[in-house]
């Protein structure tokens, strides 16, 4: 079981997202998820910086994460259609993107739990996002978030039984805790349609730690991976208030590879 250990961007919000790629680069962290703030960042001189950032640290990108997350209860998922055009558009220079720098997973949030979106409708959007973003090579990937229909198992198992082999999805440790939810279950349930993880550590006073400062099971995340032959990214994902400073994050992947390099070695 291949693994790639790296860190999100998103760790560093709100630091500008090339200053965020760079701070981590400096740090030695090769793999990367590139959370996008805006949309000029998909162009024009913040590109060619991110670009020139990821060549000559020769950096790993794994996944993108857009900032448009909360906007896609109304645009993506609602009733307007010349929103939902609108942000397909916007998504699609995303997977453009992605395609020229070899970003793989596309993170996607969805409608928030106190949405009327029915079902229907929900599978048939992101069915058409999912379709759109494999013509650039680009796997559009559900995330368990807390506050959204993904929360629920019972929502996640509809998006496997009615999506069939066109759905895919991120597992995000601290979401699950969130949403009380056990991670394994979880895992289990999505079995070989999980194509990213974000990860952290925690505990029963705090659902989001650094990695080593907790007590999750990370050698039984491992069980579980091996048993899907997973072989994609661990991309540390923490808040900005549950670290102390930069080089701490590069400490959090380095640890998070000492963790599965004793597991793979039977320790």
């Amino acid at each position: 079981m291949k693994m790639d250990i790296g860190v999100s961007t998103a760790c560093l919000y709100p630091l500008e997202t090339e200053k965020a790629l760079y701070e981590l680069a400096e740090r030695g962290v090769k793999n990367v998820e590139i959370f996008v703030n805006s949309i000029d960042e998909l162009e024009g001189q913040v590109l060619v910086e991110l670009r020139r950032i990821i060549g000559e640290y020769g950096m790993n990108v794994i996944s993108m994460h857009p900032f448009s997350s909360p906007m896609e209860t109304l645009f993506l998922f609602g009733d307007y259609p010349r929103r939902t055009e609108y942000l397909i558009d916007i998504y699609k220079r995303y997977f453009e993107v992605m395609a020229e720098i070899g970003a793989d997973v596309f993170v996607l949030h969805g409608a928030i739990l106190s949405s009327k979106v029915p079902d229907e409708r929900y599978m048939e959007r992101y069915l058409r996002l999912f379709r759109l973003a494999k013509e650039f090579g680009v796997t559009v990937a559900q995330e368990n978030i807390c506050y959204c229909k993904s929360s629920s198992v019972r929502f996640i198992e509809d998006m496997i039984g009615q999506l069939g082999d066109e759905v895919r999805f991120v597992v995000d440790l601290k979401q699950a805790r969130r949403s009380n939810v056990d991670p394994f279950r979880l895992m289990d349930i999505i079995g070989d349609k999980v194509v990213h993880l974000h990860v952290s550590d925690g505990n029963a006073g705090c659902d989001c730690l650094p990695i080593g400062k907790g007590s999750f099971n990370f050698n039984r995340l491992f069980g579980e991976l091996e048993k899907i032959k997973y072989d994609k990214a661990m991309i540390v994902e923490l808040y900005r208030e549950n670290y102390s400073s930069y080089d701490e994050l590069a400490v959090c992947a380095n640890n998070m590879k000492k963790i599965y390099d004793k597991y793979k070695m039977g320790l």
